[in-house]
């Protein structure tokens, strides 16, 4: 499980991170905008890693493997 951070700006905006994952960071003009570009984002960077063949934490809890 990856924790997005959200808190909203002074101008109105939140902002999401995802501590876990450099470089998750989004704005939003709502909170559930910002938690959808915030996931959007995240499964966007794990992709890449996998397809350069980085290491990629655990993600048991995303993708269930069938034999």
């Amino acid at each position: 499980m990856y924790a997005i951070e959200i808190e909203q700006e002074s101008d109105g905006r939140w902002i999401a991170e995802v501590p876990d994952l450099p470089g998750v960071l989004v704005y939003g003009q709502t909170r559930d905008e910002a938690v959808r570009k915030a996931q959007a984002l995240s499964l966007r960077v794990l992709a890449e890693r996998l397809e350069h063949g980085e290491a990629l934490p655990q993600v048991e809890n995303v993708f269930s493997i069938v034999a």
